[in-house]
């Protein structure tokens, strides 16, 4: 579950597999955390400039 976190903040998920990981997100405490960790990812890159990335 945790190798689609990063798919799942960036809302690339299908929806069904976006239901899912939220599912289990609910449940579980390990996977929670680990979300938390990334949660803040898209609007970190949103501060990023296409010069910033090379």
């Amino acid at each position: 579950m945790r190798s689609l976190l990063g798919a799942y903040v960036l809302e690339a998920l299908e929806p069904a597999e976006d239901r899912r990981v939220a599912d289990h997100l609910a449940g579980c405490d390990a996977c929670g955390a680990a979300y938390l960790e990334v949660a803040d990812a898209p609007s970190l890159l949103a501060l990023l400039e296409e010069d910033d990335l090379w």
